[in-house]
């Protein structure tokens, strides 16, 4: 394997951080040992800065896709009800689609549902350490990084794949629309071809549940792009600024848990510090090493989530001073960061996200995302973006 390495003093220690956790841990499976091995990696670095780490844990599934499974399987089973004919199995059915229907939207918007609570459950953690202004407390900024990493289904194996499920997912929350309304409509009136009209709706739902249960027995990948990058820059920033305290913003360095399977981490660490937070703001850190730097205008699946157009206004100012970064804006549509929960917990983000200027996020979630793919030039141009953005933050 090739060894990446930057005479950048700063970049130098991220490197460092990246290759311990993608290479000497490697796969980090949410609330599994690599995980917690990482949590523990997190906070011996803190400890090692002379901060005092807090290590949280929090229950949380084990698996993203099990939660859309069981809403596929109950889109067919319903599908099949339907088939019997009758009043009776038409409410049957049209109660079982409209269910899955709002759940999967609700477990896409990171809220709490019927899936969310029956999946099997395991302990996971998040680890922050917070490091004090040296002038007057005015404000708070949230700076996160995920400490898990995925499976490496097909169709994440390539950017065509992964084009091709951000426009199914698409289509199969058409058809499963198709079917609540059709299934609801033949309650009050006979309609004989409702169910034929809901074949694509099945055939959709039977991809998806093979789709997935494909993507739940496929290997973990090393994460060292997604997100040891987004972790190794929390714990540099955390270093440096403890060196060179900012003046009137404290900041909270925070290494989560669970990203992987909607956000469980960030879910719980919001909903136990959100009241303590003064004026927050929070930067997001997603796969920092390969390209970029870019940020990200909207991200989400179905549901968007648009960045806080205060600090994108930032960000636009100092790229626009500062063109030898090449950083450019960028948008996601077919997954989330953890912009998403704070926006959630009303607080303003953006998140620095390492995409092309296409549109492609190197090695997301593959098994090819290793340390020997990590580019120090891009590196390098990405510190020196977010270092000024953290101290365009404390000017404010």
């Amino acid at each position: 394997m090739n060894e990446p390495t930057s005479n950048h003093p700063q970049v130098s220690k991220w490197l460092k951080h990246v290759r311990f956790l993608s290479v000497d841990i490697g796969p980090r499976q949410p609330t599994g040992e690599g995980e917690r091995k990482g949590a523990e990696y997190v906070r011996g670095e803190f400890e090692h800065f002379g901060l005092n780490p807090q290590w949280e844990t929090f229950q949380s599934a084990r698996s993203i896709f099990l939660p859309h499974m069981l809403g596929s399987g109950l889109m067919l089973l319903a599908f099949a009800i339907f088939s019997l004919g009758g009043r009776g199995t038409a409410i049957l059915a049209a109660g079982i689609s409209l269910l899955v229907v709002a759940n999967e939207l609700l477990e896409i918007g990171f809220k709490d549902n019927l899936f969310r609570r029956v999946v099997p459950k395991a302990e996971s953690q998040n680890v922050h350490a917070v490091l004090q202004p040296s002038g007057e407390h005015l404000r708070d900024l949230v700076l996160v990084g995920h400490l898990d990493t995925q499976r490496t289904p097909i169709f994440f194996s390539s950017p065509k794949w992964v084009g091709i499920y951000d426009r199914f997912i698409m289509v199969l929350f058409v058809t499963y629309l198709v079917q609540v309304v059709l299934y609801t409509l033949s309650i009050f009136t006979p309609l004989d071809w409702a169910w034929y009209a809901t074949i694509p709706t099945a055939i959709c739902a039977l991809i998806m549940l093979v789709f997935f249960m494909e993507a739940d027995l496929s290997p973990f990948t090393a994460g060292a792009n997604d997100n040891a990058t987004g972790v190794g820059m929390v714990l540099t920033l955390a270093e440096e600024l403890k060196a060179k305290p900012l003046l009137n913003t404290r900041v909270f360095a925070v290494c989560t848990g669970c990203e992987e399977v909607q956000h469980y981490g960030m879910i719980d660490w919001y909903k136990h510090h959100r009241s303590e937070l003064k004026e927050p703001r929070a930067l997001i850190f997603e796969m920092l090493g390969v390209e970029g730097p870019a940020w990200l205008t909207q991200e989400g699946i179905i549901v968007p989530f648009k960045s806080n157009p205060e600090l994108v206004s930032m960000v636009e100012k100092l790229c626009a001073d500062h063109p030898e970064w090449g950083a450019y804006p960028n948008k996601i549509s077919g997954g989330n960061t953890e912009m998403a929960d704070a926006i959630r917990a009303r607080v303003p983000a953006i998140t620095i996200f390492g995409m092309s200027r296409t549109g492609i996020a190197p090695y997301w979630h593959q098994v090819q995302d290793t340390f020997d793919k990590m580019n120090p030039k891009v590196m390098e141009r990405t510190w020196a973006l977010t270092w000024s953005l953290v101290s365009e933050i404390d000017k404010l």
